[in-house]
């Protein structure tokens, strides 16, 4: 069998892989899920891309899955005269929400947030442009803030404003995240990223739009605001998946303190059974260069140490001039990292009590797995949650999840370590199943004779939450 990787790639789509077979090799150098990214493009673009997708997937024969990512609130400056300007340290510079917003100069801005003059007060540190700039209010007039400049350089259009340490009161779903809700929907999205959560409600609001439009994506909380990390726990428990968005969270909290905390989401998600994405600038040199530096290499591969399900590239793939040779680096790297026995080194749950009889059989199916010489784990399930369960703890023995349903395979190709295969256990006598499930596998080359195999499955073939027992056997 060859080595496969347990870390899954998300793709950003974009015009650098909107040529046809520029996508085909993205998926074979290792793409797992892609991207839609809805703060830019329209939405007959994106259709057009995800339609692309499917269809290539299909014909090559493996299961992606397709990420919905919402825009959020735009907290950003307005536009200025000249595009652009530049600011000096030490100068006075104002934001000004009745300034008009293409009338901005290199003494003043207007800005697409319009309730930041109430968000701030005297003494308060902005960040402009992911902290490139850095602004401290001085005072508060009406709807002008006056700041500062503590950190000049070049300024230009729409770049986006932070407040260190957060509190910014702009709301997580705007009317457009509503909107664009029901489009990914109809688009059949198996994942919806919300952005800038603040707390497990704003989780919860999303989970209900997208209820009432008839949707059944799961929901990733992109954690990417200081107070979320206040709220950490309560926002992982109300969504299906997490995702370290680094940019905004890093420029919030201040670039010392956010390895730490990426580590601490990764640990307390995979405790929680929750898919986690390690996300921003894992690979950005790649937008322009054929190779990643070192130091992406060692990022990358921290992430993939700490446990993180997947790893994210933005627009390394979405306008980058490398695109495939990106996805080709980071399928590189996770299995060089996945070699470590850092990363295949069981850390089973002794400790830990199951709530459901299919938790349970996930947890005494690994805990044989890793101690035994196994082969491989063969899930067969309806929802896939039996194999999310599996991925929660650490092994270097595959999991393969065997289900009839096409959404369950997409949204099982984001969890660590399974790996997707069409099968309809519905249709086949439960005296043979053990032996069609295997010989599926040894069809795709996966295993061979002799070899020892867990195969999990309930009483009730086709039942969703029915994974009720366990069998060891050799396959024939």
């Amino acid at each position: 069998m060859n080595e496969l990787r347990r870390t899954k790639i998300v793709v950003t789509l974009g015009p650098a892989i909107d040529e046809p077979e520029m996508l085909r090799r993205i998926i074979l150098a290792g793409a797992d899920v892609f991207r839609a990214n809805f703060s830019h493009g329209s939405l007959e673009m994106h259709e057009k891309r995800i339609s692309m997708v499917r269809a290539i997937s299909r014909e090559i024969g493996k299961s992606t899955a397709i990420l919905v990512d919402l825009q959020g609130p735009k907290i950003r400056i307005a536009r200025f005269k000249n595009k652009k300007i530049f600011l000096q340290d030490n100068q006075d510079f104002i934001l000004d929400t009745d300034l008009g917003e293409e009338e901005g100069t290199d003494k003043t801005v207007s800005l697409d947030y319009k309730e930041l003059p109430r968000d701030v007060h005297s003494g308060d540190t902005l960040l402009l442009d992911d902290g490139r700039i850095v602004l401290q209010v001085k005072n508060i007039v009406g709807n002008q803030i006056h700041c500062k400049v503590m950190v000049g350089g070049e300024l230009s259009n729409n770049k986006g404003i932070n407040r260190l340490g957060g509190g910014l009161s702009a709301a997580a779903l705007t009317n457009k995240d509503r909107t664009d809700i029901k489009d990914a929907v109809r688009l059949e999205a198996d994942y919806v990223a919300i952005s800038f959560p603040r707390n497990a409600q704003d989780v919860k609001e999303a989970r209900r739009l997208l209820l009432e439009a008839g949707g059944h994506a799961n929901i990733i909380a992109k954690i990417e605001r200081a107070e979320a990390i206040t709220n950490i726990e309560e926002i992982i428990r109300a969504a299906d998946a997490v995702m370290v968005a680094r940019g905004d969270l890093g420029v919030e909290l201040g670039d010392a303190e956010l390895p730490g905390v990426q580590k601490h989401i990764i640990r307390l998600a995979r405790s929680l059974n929750k898919p986690v994405i390690t996300a921003t600038q894992m690979l950005e040199t790649m937008t322009y260069s054929p190779i990643p530096t070192r130091a992406e290499v060692s990022d990358v591969a921290n992430a993939v140490l700490d446990g993180t399900d997947a790893v994210m590239l933005s627009q390394e793939t979405a306008v980058g001039k490398y695109p495939d040779k990106a996805v080709a680096a980071m399928d590189r790297i996770c299995l060089g990292a996945e070699r470590n026995p850092i990363a295949k080194t069981p850390r089973s749950r002794i400790d830990f009590q199951f709530n459901y009889v299919d938790e349970a059989i996930a947890m005494a199916t690994m805990y044989t797995a890793n101690h035994l010489d196994i082969k491989a784990i063969i899930a067969l399930t309806e929802s896939g949650t039996t194999p999310l369960w599996m991925s929660r703890v650490r092994s270097s023995i595959p999991i393969f999840g065997l289900s009839r349903h096409e959404a369950t395979q997409r949204r099982m190709a984001l969890y660590r370590g399974v790996y997707p295969i069409p099968f309809d256990a519905t249709h086949i006598d439960r005296r043979v199943l053990n032996k069609s499930a295997t010989e599926e596998l040894q069809k795709r080359g996966i295993l061979k004779k002799g070899d020892w195999v867990i195969i999990t499955k309930g009483d009730l073939i086709g039942v969703h939450g029915k994974t009720n027992s366990m069998k060891i056997f050799t396959v024939e």
